[in-house]
């Protein structure tokens, strides 16, 4: 157990968050700056929470180096929302798009899509259960599409893009939510990155949106309004009351960032724990993970003993021992630790330790 008897928690998402933010968070609860009142009962049209959004947009346009042309937008819904808003926004021309299946979100993604235009799958590794991330370029890539769809970040399967595909004049439209501000990112090189919060920023409930703004306006006149990524950006993310309280969280993890050294430091960082753990499965003769080595994941560590029965007891076990939420998905089984930014290399130490006792008791 750790500080306020917390447990080392390596939930895929919703993740736990960096102790400082929450309680600086705590702090401000139940009176918000001398407000007088807590953000969740604050109106969103208030002087104090326009400064709130107004600083969260500022501080991620500079943790991130966002481009003047790009807009930031807060919305509701989370990817599944996204998964319809990107093909109702960008099927413009051609009504054509590529996507990349490299996990189970990219294929919802895909099937939603589906539903809208000519959508072709550019890339796939489901063969192998997803376990290597297919490469492609932009030879592969229909010159008429209006956009390439990546994952890149594949939380079940723990594989990831270590590369940034090309994809010439076509708008690259990426999936962020499990690696988003876990590492520098040239945003000029995508034309949308969209995140869900529970991972790296914050609590359920907001999604982060950034849009090249000459993607904006070509939703049809059929699109409901709240499906206008124009609509937001015309309303600065408040066409609708906005998820207030996930904004201002986000907020408070992005100042955290950048007091802790940036997106630099913050690669540094999480680049140190993945090799810790990665090092010991490999060394491992009772751990196996079944990832590509040049795809793994920085952020989802997947693994498994080989034995669906010791793996349950490993995560039985686990839990007695304070290291929480490491069950591989449902659909896949083994383990899975998740060490977003806010795990601390404590973490990592307490689970490779545990990790070792499990496999001298169980030969």
């Amino acid at each position: 157990m750790t500080k306020y008897n917390r447990v080392y928690n390596f939930s895929a998402g919703p993740s736990m968050l960096p102790l400082p933010v929450l309680e600086k968070v705590k702090e401000d609860l139940l009176n918000y700056q001398g407000s007088g009142q807590s953000v969740m009962e604050m109106s969103h049209r208030s002087d104090a929470f326009k400064k709130i959004i107004k600083e969260a947009e500022e501080d991620l346009r500079e943790l991130m180096s966002i481009p003047d042309n790009y807009k930031v937008l807060f919305v509701q819904g989370g990817g599944t929302l996204q998964f319809s808003m990107i093909p109702f926004n960008l099927l413009r021309n051609s009504k054509k798009a590529d996507y990349a299946l490299t996990g189970t979100w990219a294929k919802k993604a895909y099937k939603e899509a589906c539903k809208f235009g000519d959508i072709k799958v550019l890339a796939s590794s489901e063969e192998d259960t997803f376990t290597w991330v297919p490469k492609f370029g932009k030879e592969d890539v229909r010159p008429d599409a209006d956009y390439v769809y990546i994952t890149t970040n594949n939380t079940i399967y723990g594989t990831a893009y270590n590369y940034v595909p090309e994809t010439g004049d076509v708008p690259l439209v990426a999936d962020m939510s499990s690696n988003i501000l876990s590492e520098p990112v040239d945003v000029s090189k995508f034309g949308i990155i969209w995140a869900g919060a529970q991972k790296n920023v914050g609590p359920a409930g907001v999604t982060i949106v950034i849009i090249r703004e000459d993607l904006l306006g070509f939703a049809g006149a059929e699109v409901p309004t709240y499906l206008d990524y124009k609509i937001h950006a015309d309303n600065d993310s408040m066409y609708n009351t906005p998820p207030c309280f996930a904004i201002y969280v986000a907020g408070e993890v992005f100042k955290h960032i950048k007091e802790t050294g940036g997106l630099e430091a913050m690669q540094k960082r999480n680049r140190e724990k993945a090799a810790k753990l990665y090092d010991y499965i490999d060394s491992s003769d009772l751990y196996k993970s079944p990832v590509a080595k040049e795809d793994r994941s920085m952020m989802n560590v997947v693994f498994v003993t080989g034995d669906a029965a010791l793996d349950k007891k490993f995560v039985a076990e686990a839990k007695e021992a304070g290291l929480v939420n490491l069950s591989g998905h449902r659909s896949i089984g083994g383990m899975r630790a998740s060490i977003y930014n806010a795990m601390p290399m404590e973490g990592i130490d307490t689970l490779i330790k545990f990790m070792k006792k499990f496999e001298s008791e169980n030969k």
